[in-house]
């Protein structure tokens, strides 16, 4: 980090006042949402009875973070805090199992007299730092396989143990840091291959094993001849087989259903399943990828060939991880998700009113504490997890929009000036940054919208909350203090 001394340029024009001004004008809308989902004409919105009144409190407090941040703390010491930061907040996290209070079927707030907060939420400003520490050293090599490992095993450590505390919605976030592992040299075929890995697993949920394994094996085949310059050959050899399996697939299922007398058909001459076809099909090909990727040495038809082999395994594991894993809340928001039941009373209830109330909102909204359903409190937990809903419903599609577009700033003005750093430590820091943001953004959207399981996140500076409010200041000031710090001296 740079170390320099006092003298330099000044403060007004070093700090990013663009980042701060959006800061504040999302911390603002918050704020007055917080308000009209939360609304009792008796109660004032300043007054501590509301939550309002709570919500201006964590903001003060957190404006007053900030300004530590910018005019006090020396930004050089994050870098040498990392360590300690990441063991302790590892600790917290591991104490707040046994001592934690529990909230909605997750033991991951510690409860200190009226104030309350997550461990899971400081993790995110610590792992950040750590990530940036560790790879910003000199020596740090993307490619070297210690350095590799080193690094997943910081963000895999605090998943982990989030995922103990019940905590679903927080562990999610910590996929994002792959957007930064991106940048900093990881290949796109390790996300490619988390995207397949989702895939499968709804398709397997949603389909057949047989329908996610064919899917893999098409996508892995069409991978490796496009590599190879050949995707003539896959077009006359691997499609045409792959039509006549999804066929003989049909006709199977098709011959397999009982007639309307309860009597299988007797043009059941099919005897065998159509996956115990595909299998059969697999073992020669594999065999003879393999072969010739160890001949030609092309690792990545070898490697293409492990990771079918993974996802095979993946696919017959699913039904058990979906059974015997997940807690019967999950399950149920994954089938209300992906249209396997429908409980509009039950677990879809949330996701329906938010649904509804963004949908009222139509063009311009209904207006500022005019919303029925925010009035009415149709729709829960309004005021946190699905305080979108109320933008959508006040303020409309533009409104939303505007909202929308502000987030986007913010999170392409941080990687702009990420990647304006002379500092390893600061752009990889501000991706961080960025991808928590985009997470949260990505995955509280969708579930209000009806694209994501209901797990419980907040929407960054917009819902109510202390625990993400200053978790998020601190993030973000600590990036504009480490810009401002090289911008002091060039």
């Amino acid at each position: 980090m740079i170390q320099g001394d006092n003298k330099g340029r000044g403060f007004v024009k070093t700090v990013d006042w663009s980042l701060i001004i959006t800061y504040l004008i999302l911390v603002f809308i918050g704020w007055l949402n917080v308000y009209s989902s939360s609304y009792d004409p008796d109660v004032s919105i300043l007054s501590w009875a509301s939550r309002s009144g709570k919500q201006l409190v964590w903001i003060l407090t957190g404006l007053g973070i900030g300004s530590l941040i910018l005019f006090v703390i020396p930004p050089r010491i994050y870098e040498g805090l990392a360590i300690p930061v990441y063991l302790l907040t590892l600790g917290a996290l591991i104490a707040v199992i046994f001592l934690g209070t529990e909230v909605n079927g997750s033991k991951s707030w510690f409860q200190l007299g009226p104030v309350s907060f997550q461990p899971a939420e400081i993790s995110k400003i610590s792992t950040s730092l750590m990530l940036s520490a560790f790879m910003s050293r000199y020596s740090y090599r993307m490619k070297n396989t210690k350095d590799f490992l080193l690094t997943v095993l910081i963000l895999v450590v605090p998943m982990l143990i989030i995922l103990l505390e019940n905590e679903t919605g927080s562990m999610l976030v910590y996929v994002g840091f792959i957007f930064m592992l991106y940048r900093e040299g990881l290949t796109g075929w390790l996300i490619f291959l988390i995207g397949m890995v989702i895939l499968m697993f709804i398709m397997t949920l949603t389909m057949s094993p047989f329908a996610s394994i064919l899917t893999a094996t098409i996508v892995m085949t069409l991978c490796n001849e496009i590599r190879a310059g050949k995707l003539k050959k896959w077009f006359l050899l691997y499609f045409p087989i792959a039509i006549a399996l999804i066929v003989y697939s049909s006709i199977w299922n098709k011959a397999a259903t009982p007639d309307p007398e309860g009597v299988i058909s007797d043009t059941l001459l099919l005897k065998i399943k159509p996956i115990y076809v595909l299998g059969t099909l697999l073992v020669p090909l594999g065999i003879a990828y393999l072969v010739k990727g160890f001949r030609e040495v092309r690792w990545f038809r070898v490697f293409s060939i492990g990771a079918l082999i993974a996802g095979v395994m993946m696919t017959f594991s699913v039904q058990f991880i979906f059974d015997s894993v997940l807690k019967d809340h999950q399950r149920k928001r994954i089938e209300v998700l992906l249209g396997m039941t429908e409980d509009p009373a039950g677990v879809g209830y949330n996701v329906r009113q938010s649904m509804i109330a963004i949908g009222s909102g139509g063009l311009f909204g209904k207006g500022f504490l005019q919303g029925t359903q925010t009035t009415y409190g149709f729709v829960p937990e309004q005021s946190t997890d699905f305080i979108f809903c109320t933008v959508g419903e006040e303020w409309g599609f533009l409104g939303s929009t505007a909202v929308v577009l502000l987030y986007a700033f913010l999170i392409w003005r941080i990687m702009k000036a990420a990647e304006g750093s002379r500092e390893n430590f600061t752009r990889i820091y501000g991706y961080c940054v960025a991808s928590c943001i985009f997470m949260h953004l990505i995955i509280n959207i969708g579930m209000t919208i009806g694209l994501m399981p209901v797990i419980g996140i907040p929407l960054p500076l917009l819902s109510y909350g202390g625990s993400s409010l200053w978790t998020f200041t601190t993030m973000l000031f600590i990036f504009i203090a480490l810009v401002r710090n090289e911008g002091r001296y060039f």
